[in-house]
């Protein structure tokens, strides 16, 4: 495959999402304070908070001025309709102060910064910049600017997730994970706690360009980029017995009981390690997990920007990531991954991989799926 330059656009993603990283970390910080925090529900009663809204707000902002805003394409999560709510302005106005607040520091991250503060009215055009639905042709920037805000507000994993997708296809994807842990245990048996009290050493931001064959890691530091990178590798264990298989948290997003039952016919025998977000692609490609297994209820309709930054980026570690049905991902549909098969799944390497394809086929017709 040719490998397409794209520094630009790898150099400007990667800076914003360390600069937007950072945001998140104040933010997080404010909510466990006394009225520290703004949370409110959308219509499908997910949380949405202030740095949801900062985050998309200052990627919208930078990716205009370094790319031009005439023919920008950006597909992302937030729209501009709870902010405009006539109870929001102290959300917006919390959401302004964050905003600017970060945009201030952009220099030191290597990118620009506006000539004074930005209004309200600017803020609000930045994050409604991001209305475009994607699709087959053209280039789009695909945004989640906090992908699990319910880990988030819990003081949680979360991660802030932007991919550039051209005629369909993922061509980099860089995931900020503020919250993930040094060590691989902190991940699964909750030394939430201990990183609560910053006593646990974490924060990084991975990140890859499609056809490169490498994936990158970098940690997160206060106030600026880190000279140096870490390549991530994929484990090399392919036995089930062996493997550390990630799923979400919340109920509603996964089938617990099938995956259960998947795992233990493939002699799983750890214990499921579920991690909110898109920071389950981060464990698979640090080699800090195997497999990654996703099967919604049939309703639900997966959204290409909780998984493109994580598809990209478990490949080119080495991963491997399709539908159930073994298929890759379409992400040339617009926002939805149409046409997915029963599930997702990600894996650590090939012969993992045929195994719970193998598995899944199995064990299918016996569930209540």
């Amino acid at each position: 495959m040719v490998v397409e330059s794209l520094e630009t656009e790898i150099d400007t993603a990667v800076r914003v999402v360390h600069l937007a990283s950072s945001l998140c970390v104040k933010v997080q910080e404010k909510l466990h304070l006394p009225n520290g925090g703004h949370v409110k529900s959308k219509d499908d009663d997910s949380p949405v908070t202030v740095a949801d809204f900062g985050v998309q707000a200052i990627v919208s902002w930078v990716l205009a001025e370094v790319f031009g805003d005439q023919n920008l394409s950006i597909v992302a999560e937030e729209d501009t309709e709870t902010l405009s709510e006539a109870d929001s302005l102290g959300l917006l106005g919390a959401v302004s102060n964050a905003v600017n607040d970060a945009l201030s520091e952009a220099p030191k991250y290597g990118l620009p910064k506006p000539d004074k503060p930005l209004g309200s009215t600017e803020i609000l055009k930045a994050i409604s910049r991001c209305n475009s639905v994607g699709g087959p042709k053209g280039r789009h920037w695909v945004l989640d600017p906090v992908d699990g805000t319910l880990g988030f507000v819990r003081g949680d994993q979360y991660a802030v997730a932007l991919a550039l997708i051209e005629n369909g296809k993922v061509l980099l994807g860089v995931l900020g994970c503020p919250n993930y842990p040094v060590k691989k245990e902190c991940l699964s048996n909750g030394c939430n706690q201990a990183m609560k009290t910053k006593s646990v050493a974490k924060g990084c931001v991975m990140y890859a360009k499609r056809g490169s064959g490498q994936a990158w890691m970098q940690p997160l530091i206060v106030g600026g980029i880190p000279d140096s990178a870490t390549l991530l590798k994929v484990s090399s264990v392919d036995d089930p017995v062996l493997a550390t298989v990630c799923e979400p948290v919340e109920r509603a997003n996964s089938n617990h009981l099938f995956t259960a039952g998947l795992a233990n016919s493939m002699g799983v025998r750890k214990q499921p390690m579920r991690v909110y977000s898109m920071v389950k692609y981060a464990a698979i490609a640090r080699g800090d997990a195997e497999v990654f297994m996703k099967f919604a209820q049939s309703s639900y309709k997966e959204k290409i920007w909780d998984h493109a930054a994580g598809v990209v980026i478990v490949e080119e570690a080495g991963g491997v990531v399709t539908d159930a049905g073994g298929r890759n991902l379409d992400f040339s549909k617009g926002v939805y991954l149409e046409g997915l098969d029963r599930g997702i799944i990600a894996c650590s390497g090939q012969v993992l991989h045929e195994k719970i394809i193998g598995a899944v086929y199995a064990s299918w017709e016996s569930s209540s799926l």
